[in-house]
């Protein structure tokens, strides 16, 4: 897989394109991307992964700070063009970016969601997840193994169509 970070371009994407949404909570989540990008790393594709290496806390949150601007209108370009979307909520945070976009998301049938036990609104992602659809899965080993099927999955089918 290739790896690309905000705010690094990404397009073209090389199929198949992961997005990896989810708990990052100003670096109080574990680094869950990058346990999956060596998971993948043995496979064909794209990760796009929105932890970004020199993210500064300290930057204002609005829409006049460039790099807090670049760094939210990445991610939404990069979730809106990518084939798949994992998204994780770590029961050790509140995640409201990631409930956010789970609510843009819902209906996009490429979202898998992971939100084990523990975290704080559950029973409401499950009930969205329910209503419109969305592939869950209950822990990160199995949403690891959903990405592998995927890319598998699209590897074959890409090859046979060459």
């Amino acid at each position: 897989m290739k790896i690309i970070k905000a705010p690094k371009n990404f397009i073209p994407l090389h199929s198949p394109s992961i997005f990896l949404a989810g708990s990052i909570e100003m670096g109080k989540a574990e680094n869950w991307q990058q346990m999956i990008e060596r998971k993948l790393k043995d496979f064909e594709g794209t990760i796009l992964n929105p932890r970004r290496d020199d993210w500064d806390a300290s930057w204002v949150q609005s829409i006049d700070n460039l790099q807090f601007r670049q760094q939210v209108e990445w991610e939404l370009k990069a979730q809106e063009i990518a084939g798949a979307i994992a998204m994780y909520f770590s029961p050790d945070t509140k995640s409201p970016i990631t409930l956010l976009e789970l609510g843009l998301f819902a209906r996009s049938e490429r979202l898998t969601v992971c939100c084990p036990d523990g975290f704080w609104r559950k029973g409401n992602i499950d009930i969205v997840c329910h209503r419109y659809g969305v592939n869950q899965v209950s822990n990160l080993t199995e949403l690891v193994e959903y990405l592998k099927s995927y890319a598998r999955r699209l590897s074959v089918s890409s090859v046979g169509e060459r």
